[in-house]
């Protein structure tokens, strides 16, 4: 199967999602007894969606709200991004109208607020709280899908080293949680656009590190194509254009793999100015001389730390069912 860039995959489970606009100050009452335990419980599903459009979804209902306007959206996502952090009125007020504020912003913020809380699941719950000089979000038990991304990546790139079959799942889970760009359509001030370039930046990264893994594990054939696609949307990368590189060498594709360097190397100098950098250099002399380290590894060698974890598990379960065994013969001569 081929490895391919995800930037925006079907979701994993259908999500119906409905454009809201805050009705009345009634909808948000309060909840005890057994209310509370379902405003609980939906605090707990609630996720935060960044990774593409700003939504708000419900993973026990598989059901999702998306802030009809521009401004809301932003406000959300802005809340979000810095949760559990006091946003400043005036911070907020650039952040949704830059350098041209409504006559009464502070008034128009706090508009926007009041409807932003009647959209958030849960009534009851206290998403937002108002404090002398700003507006904070507490998550609380909910979640974001930004910090599950940040979570699974981290885990396939230390998982790599040892098991690159097992990374390029949790690698590829964390991609398919992009359904578009980062903060798409809501990146109207400087916190918002900081944001979605740091996570932008960390889907690159990632990205990088699946094909790694993936040519780790012998798919070289599979992913030239992708990253001749990858090394054009994004020129300047010189780790795509290494791993592209090396995948080539690996199909017994040298010169085409030397004109991927003379392709870098151009663009970089006619855009920057500058030479590729030394793991890009030393690439093109491993290439040059035939490097052995080239080589691919053996996709069928085992992994021990895995076989070592297969046995001890094993050896667990024959622990507890001697120890079953002992004692179901008690139980039956008591004397024993």
């Amino acid at each position: 199967m081929s490895v391919l860039d995800l930037p925006a995959p079907a979701p994993t489970a259908p999500t119906r999602t409905r454009t809201t606009r805050a009705t009345g100050a009634g909808e948000a009452t309060g909840a005890t007894g057994a209310g509370a335990a379902s405003v609980a419980e939906t605090v707990e599903a609630t996720e935060f969606r960044l990774l593409g459009p700003v939504a708000v979804h419900n993973r026990l209902t598989q059901t999702g709200i998306t802030p009809a306007g521009p401004k809301q959206r932003a406000l959300l996502a802005t809340l979000v991004v810095h949760a559990g952090e006091q946003l400043s009125v005036d911070r907020l007020v650039e952040e949704l109208w830059g350098d041209r504020p409504p006559a009464n912003a502070p008034s128009a913020l706090h508009t926007h607020v009041a409807r932003l809380r009647r959209l958030l699941p849960a009534p009851g719950h206290e998403w937002i709280s108002t404090l002398p000089t700003g507006y904070l979000l507490s998550l609380g038990r909910a979640s974001t899908d930004a910090a599950r991304f940040t979570r699974l990546s981290g885990q396939g790139r230390a998982t790599a080293p040892g098991d690159p079959r097992h990374a390029t799942r949790l690698l590829g889970q964390a991609l398919a949680l992009w359904q578009g760009t980062a903060l798409q359509d809501s990146c109207h001030g400087p916190l918002c656009t900081a944001e979605a370039d740091r996570l932008e930046e960390a889907r690159l990264t990632t990205l990088e590190a699946l094909y790694e893994a993936s040519l780790n594990c012998g798919r070289h054939a599979e992913t030239v194509s992708d990253l001749e696609r990858l090394t054009a949307a994004h020129p300047l990368r010189e780790r795509l254009y290494d791993l592209l590189m090396l995948a080539l060498y690996r199909c017994g594709r040298q010169s085409e793999a030397l004109g991927v360097y003379e392709r870098a190397r151009r663009r970089l100098l006619g855009t920057l100015g500058v030479e590729p950098g030394p793991a890009l250099r030393r690439r093109l002399e491993a290439v040059l001389n035939h490097c052995p380290t080239l080589a691919p590894a053996d996709p069928h060698r085992p992994d021990l730390a895995a076989e070592v974890a297969r046995l001890q598990t094993r050896i667990d379960r024959l622990v507890e069912d001697q120890a079953r065994l002992l004692r179901g013969i008690r139980e039956q001569d008591p004397g024993t």
